[in-house]
């Protein structure tokens, strides 16, 4: 049995427009200038305060407000997504790929991300996946990326060896995390880190469709399982 674990924002949804426009209106309500766009989307897949933390300016970086900007954001990203005209969308051919994976006998799902556990029951309630993923790990109940406690808990939960293990991701944090955690990474092009970043953390290999990843899939799978 293999266990293929992906990242959520950046690599199975496109959450950047909620993300930045939440987080902006956040920064705005405390009085502060929003990072650049380009900036709040270097730390997307981060636990928020992490998150918030890097984006604030050193001088501005006490607990107190790193905590109420989480917030800010946490409610702004509630609102954003009463609009039917805001979404999180799926990447062209991820909902496919995630199902045919799931209906493998040999292979087992799970998502690792630095998003709410709500957010992400949220969509999977919405691309009727609630049954694809086996083992579910946010930043609710973990350490911020890249320290590995999402995957070794998933491998805890589905009983799958660190060799029968690989996780799909967009950011370095995602590939440091599988480095730490002893796994593979795949890194995936249409995300929110630039490929360069990806190579230079060991991504291995790195794709730019939905095609390509299956493809890589397929040749993780078919390698033997571990005793």
């Amino acid at each position: 049995m293999k266990l293929v674990l992906f990242d959520c924002d950046g690599t199975l949804v496109d959450s950047q427009h909620m993300i930045s426009a939440a987080m902006e209106r956040a920064f705005h309500g405390r009085g502060l200038t929003p990072p650049p766009r380009i900036e709040i989307l270097s730390v997307v897949g981060l636990s928020l305060t992490t998150a918030v933390e890097k984006l604030l300016p050193q001088s501005h970086a006490d607990r107190t407000l790193i905590e109420g900007l989480a917030e800010d954001y946490k409610s702004a990203f509630g609102d954003l997504r009463k609009d039917p005209s805001n979404a999180e969308p799926m990447y062209p051919g991820m909902r496919e790929l995630v199902l045919a994976l799931a209906a493998r006998d040999d292979t087992q799902l799970g998502i690792a991300t630095g998003k709410s556990r709500r957010g992400v029951a949220q969509i999977l309630v919405r691309e009727q996946l609630g049954e694809a993923f086996r083992t579910v790990q946010t930043a609710d109940t973990h350490p911020s990326k890249p320290h590995p406690s999402m995957i070794i808990e998933a491998m805890a939960e589905t009983g799958i060896s660190v060799e029968d293990t690989i996780i799909v991701g967009d950011t370095t944090f995602d590939i440091d995390m599988a480095a730490a955690a002893g796994i593979r990474a795949i890194g995936v092009t249409w995300g929110y880190h630039p490929v360069s970043d990806l190579k230079a953390a060991g991504a291995d290999p790195i794709v730019s469709t939905a095609a390509e990843l299956k493809v890589a899939l397929d040749q993780f799978l078919a390698q033997g399982t571990s005793v």
